[in-house]
């Protein structure tokens, strides 16, 4: 387990009491201060992984602690949960824009705390196991930022993405292109029956995911601080360091990740659209070849029976051949029998012919189904 040590801080012992009984049956390591002072006095020597910070204190407000505490860079990676009496839209933000991974609002059941625990648990997991691959693939985009024009990363990206048949690597390759752009990205994509993220540090936060959910009905751009979140219908996109200090490149990069928003969309169609047409085409595939085995199944009942019908007929004609000599029959009696027989025998002659219509029949229809496959 990545998750030993929590820090909890808050100015409320009640709150604090609160904490620890729901903690007191997990392997944590807890440790718990009244104050913002105190907490930025003690973390780097207790090297918490996660800390729960109240947002509302005295002498040092939660933000603020957490400003600090990112502004350190021994202290930056700590994985922080602001818990706050109040949820809104615009404080979760705030919590996001100073530097916050996760966000609880009290009073909080003993589940939701154990919960956001685990994940963020899985969060510091997987981050271990990724700052390698993180490490080699920031690298590769400084190099691929010097090497080419903002517009020729753009270009390249297009072209490259036009050969891509899978979501999961079109995210990929979404993240490699913004990571050209030096621009530390998050990613939400909306399928109709699933939601793919994808983030330049492996996984998004708890924090990044609620603010997709808030706010991708609520218009195409949002702007907070240096950070920037673009809403398309299937896609939402959040840069966490949009250049400050330079308009004009704070403008061109806004115009960049809008158009590169609005054709990852296109091609996550296409891709969506190829996968259900080619569930068509198998579909269409399976239903001729149940329409072939069932047409030649007929077939084979239809020949099968024309066979029995000659035979049949040919040992009705011989009996009639050798017994109607001997049955004292007049020459009348006899025409009459002869000519029922060959009546009949010519009737099973024309349904042989229906049967031939009926083959040729399946086969055109065989044949336009066959065309309807390969357009």
């Amino acid at each position: 387990m990545a998750l030993k040590r929590i820090l909890a801080v808050d100015d409320e012992p009640f709150n604090l009491e609160i904490i620890e009984e729901i903690l007191e049956d997990l392997d944590f390591e807890l440790k718990m201060v009244n104050s913002g002072p105190e907490c930025l006095e003690v973390v780097e020597e207790f090297d918490p992984q996660v800390i729960l910070l109240d947002v509302s204190m005295p002498q040092m407000s939660g933000y603020d602690v957490c400003r600090k505490l990112k502004e350190n860079p021994n202290t930056q990676k700590i994985i922080v949960m602001f818990v706050s009496a109040r949820g809104t839209v615009e404080e979760r933000m705030e919590s996001y824009s100073v530097g916050a991974e996760d966000y609880i609002v009290k009073p909080f059941s003993h589940n939701e705390l154990k919960l956001k625990l685990q994940h963020l648990n899985q969060v510091l997991i997987e981050k271990e196991s990724l700052e390698q691959q993180v490490e080699d693939a920031t690298s590769t985009a400084f190099n691929a930022m010097a090497n080419s024009s903002e517009m020729g990363q753009i270009v390249n990206y297009i072209e490259h993405i036009g050969s891509i048949d899978n979501e999961h690597e079109l995210g990929k390759a979404f993240l490699n292109c913004l990571g050209a752009f030096d621009l530390q990205s998050n990613v939400e994509f909306r399928l109709d029956n699933e939601v793919l993220h994808f983030s330049v540090s492996g996984v998004c936060s708890p924090i990044v995911i609620e603010l997709f959910e808030m706010l991708k009905s609520k218009g195409r751009l949002h702007e907070f601080s240096n950070r920037i979140l673009v809403n398309y219908e299937m896609i939402s996109l959040l840069i966490l360091n949009m250049p400050g200090q330079d308009p004009d490149k704070h403008g061109r990069i806004r115009d960049h990740i809008c158009f590169l928003v609005s054709v990852t969309e296109q091609q996550l169609k296409a891709i969506l659209t190829k996968k259900e047409l080619l569930q068509q085409q198998q579909q269409l595939n399976d239903a001729v070849s149940k329409v072939h085995s069932k047409f030649t199944g007929l077939i084979e009942l239809l020949n099968e029976n024309r066979i029995n019908n000659e035979a049949v007929f040919k040992r009705l004609q011989e009996d009639l051949e050798s017994r109607i000599p001997t049955m004292g029959l007049d020459e009348d009696q006899e025409v009459f029998i002869y000519q029922k027989v060959d009546e009949t025998i010519q009737n099973s002659v024309a349904r042989e012919e229906s049967v031939k219509g009926v083959k040729a029949a399946f086969k055109e229809i065989e044949n336009d189904l066959s065309l309807l496959l390969t357009r």
